[in-house]
């Protein structure tokens, strides 16, 4: 075969290089009559028009044509990976790992999972726990950063595999936004919570400040001593550390209707948290790449620490027993089956972008199966671990308050800023270990957030490379501006029942419908066996049939069924005791389904801009895979042509001629480059309609 040109120059050099191998005396090109280039500017201008295509399709001998074709494709988001700057990669294998388990392991590691399983019958939940690894959370994390890295694209651009579903980017990016806003929210917090752990008597353990009212009692012990003594109910007494979260650092108003005043501390910790997030993703994953060995790895440092000051504390193993004793009759209950599927599915990171974004970024046959396998075994492990730091210091408080330990026990904000800050302050130093705590849950916070914003920046830059390519430190400035502002409502007097409501709605039902049509797209629509080939060309070696069975069946049907039970269970959303206005709750449904609109929105759109052929040709012609799809690099695009078989490679041509696969096959039939008993077939790169396909390396400009 001969070997492929490299244009270098210009048309006139494009010319020079066809002559040279039409008159290499090649035995597979040599019957072939020298052609003349024909090029079409589609409607470009002079100063846009640039030789986009990669494609210069060589008609058979006994063709009356006697030209090659330049086909251009028709929008910016057609041009070709080579003519964009290059994309940035991590520097190592181990700066992915690290921030893969970084993003994965999120704050619902500590403040959701240890309380679940406390709930949900100790240790029997860990079985449908682990179970719902194996058969949801591995197929999906390995499907997703497979080809995120097999195209070196976001979850945006990702979908030239499918134009016509390029909506399911879109949902992933409007979720990421919209979590980024309240995460860095939450990240605010902690340096509140670090900065107040300064005092010499830690704010949270005594009744004598400003903020505090009558019914305040210095502890659980203290609380349950009033309500024996008085046997009244327990709303007559609040604890000092609940009064601190509700009544200094949120300043917390009487509901939704009154937002109040901005509260000016956490104004600059919310000012001080995006400033760290552009300073650790100004440079992309170069930058965040050597962040991620400190923040990835010192939240396991502290965890390690508290547990084994955890487990010499007396009582700890109270609250440890709570934690992992199984009560298997639990196992009956369908609703534990549910949360542990849904608990897998927020925890591994499915349907984010996040993971397609950060796969992008490694090389081509960076080992993607072997962190798929590691990724969710360290972040179930770390859920697991976590549970024991969390239960050993709350049966610790249990026995020195003298109280039960599901008293004691909390899940979400009202553990990490009430339950476990009264904890640590009946430890000695109590201050050092408020700081370490604080210190672990800002470090696991912000290596999801990184996760999450970089998803959102590089999903623009890989939409807008020449404009924003160049200038990714400026988009990067400008969104944490953006999201910062959009944060403001959130830290004022009322914002906790913004962000509770955002919390409630904005990933709990879509995340799952955007990952169900993703599983279906690439396994039914793009094709299971072609992307099982695309895996083999990266790794090597062709994935189990274990995987094909998975993505094709048994995942997206467990998607179904824990998105249906996500759904039954959402519930009104509540915050304490107060209940929404009805309008809040429409705003809330409204922010869920904001996410799945692209999906119907963008294939309608792309639908009605394409006016040729009928309405079923555009759809069937938007669904197959753009003629850009594949590898970024040329060597590695080489190889996924040549991997084609002819029925793919049928797919491709046609993508390049702009036409669905049925009209291309009744062109072929009625098309003089169709083969015939005179014209012997030729080797690949030769299409099955006896032309060859000659690929460019450089885009040059005319």
């Amino acid at each position: 075969m001969s070997k492929l040109p490299a244009w270098t120059e210009s048309t006139e050099k494009m010319s020079t290089e066809l002559d040279n191998i039409f008159n290499s005396g090649d035995e597979e090109l040599s019957p072939v009559p020298k052609p003349k280039l024909v090029y079409s500017t589609i409607n470009r201008t002079n100063s846009q028009l640039r030789l986009l295509a990669e494609s210069f399709i060589l008609p058979g001998r006994d063709s009356a044509v006697d030209q090659i074709m330049v086909v251009l494709p028709k929008s910016e988001e057609n041009i070709s990976d080579s003519c964009q700057i290059e994309r940035e990669v991590w520097g190592s294998g181990l700066e992915y790992l690290l921030s893969c388990i970084g993003f994965a392991v999120g704050l619902g590691n500590i403040w959701r999972f240890p309380y679940l399983c406390y709930k949900s019958g100790g240790g029997a939940f860990l079985i449908p726990y682990f179970a719902f690894l194996v058969l949801c959370g591995f197929p999906l994390f390995y499907m997703e950063t497979a080809y995120g890295q097999f195209a070196s694209l976001s979850p945006i651009s990702v979908w030239r595999l499918s134009p016509l579903f390029k909506g399911i980017g879109y949902g992933m990016v409007i979720i990421c936004t919209i979590v980024c806003i309240y995460y860095n929210i939450i990240i605010s917090w902690t340096f509140y919570y670090i900065y107040m752990s300064m005092n010499a008597t830690l704010p949270w353990t005594t009744c004598e400040n400003h903020w505090n009212t009558y019914k305040c009692v210095s502890s659980i012990q203290e609380k349950f001593k009033s309500l024996n003594q008085n046997q009244t109910n327990t709303s007559q007494f609040q604890t000092a550390s609940l009064e601190f979260w509700e009544r200094n650092v949120l300043r917390q108003s009487n509901g939704i209707e009154s937002l109040g005043e901005i509260r000016w501390p956490l104004f600059w910790c919310l000012l001080l948290a995006w400033f760290l997030v552009f300073l650790c993703l100004s440079k992309g994953v170069k930058s965040s790449g050597k962040v991620v060995y400190f923040t990835s790895l010192f939240p396991y440092i502290v965890l390690t620490v508290l547990l084994v000051r955890g487990v010499t504390l007396p009582g700890a193993m109270i609250g440890i027993r709570f934690y992992v004793i199984p009560d298997w009759s639990k196992l009956l209950d369908l609703k534990v089956w549910g949360d542990a599927a849904v608990q897998i599915f927020y925890s591994v990171g499915m349907a984010w972008g996040s993971l397609i974004t950060m796969a992008s970024y490694n090389n081509f046959k960076h080992n993607v199966f072997r962190d798929a396998m590691i990724v969710p075994i360290v972040n179930c492990g770390t859920s697991v671990f976590a549970g024991f730091v969390i239960f050993s210091v709350l049966g610790y408080m249990a026995h020195a308050t003298d109280t039960a330990i599901n008293q004691v026990v909390d899940q979400g904000p009202g553990l990490i800023f009430v339950v476990y800050p009264e904890a640590i302050s009946k430890l000695p130093v109590p201050q050092l270990w408020s700081v370490m705590f604080f210190l672990m849950i800002f470090t696991v916070g912000i290596d999801s957030q990184f996760g999450m914003f970089e998803t959102l920046t590089s999903a623009l830059v890989d939409e807008y490379p020449r404009l924003l390519r160049r200038r990714k430190t400026l988009v990067t400035g400008t969104l944490c501006l953006v999201e910062f502002f959009l944060g403001i409502p959130m830290i004022c007097q009322g914002g906790i029942y913004i962000l509770q409501i955002i919390d409630w709605y904005s990933a709990s039902f879509s995340l799952m419908l955007l990952s169900f049509m993703e599983c279906i797209v690439i396994s039914w629509i793009y094709g299971i066996n072609r992307f099982l080939k695309d895996i083999e060309l990266m790794l090597g070696k062709k994935p189990f049939i274990y995987w094909k069975i998975m993505w094709k069946f048994i995942t997206p049907t467990i998607i179904l069924f824990t998105w249906g039970f996500s759904v039954s269970n959402i519930g009104t959303v509540t915050l304490g005791q107060y209940r929404y206005p009805t309008w809040a709750i429409l705003t809330g449904w409204m922010c869920g389904v904001c996410s799945l609109i692209p999906v119907p929105l963008t294939a309608i759109i792309a639908v009605s801009r394409d006016k040729s052929g009928t309405f079923v040709q555009r759809v069937r012609r938007l669904a197959q895979p753009a003629p850009n799809w594949g590898p970024s690099q040329a060597a590695d695009k080489e190889r996924y042509y040549n991997s084609m078989d002819d029925a793919e490679f049928e797919r491709y041509e046609a993508a390049l001629l702009n036409v669905d696969l049925k009209s291309y096959a009744k062109m072929k039939k009625m098309s003089s480059f169709s083969d015939s008993p005179s014209s012997p077939k030729k080797a690949r790169p030769l299409s099955p309609t006896n032309s060859i396909t000659l690929y460019s390396n450089i885009i040059n400009s005319v």
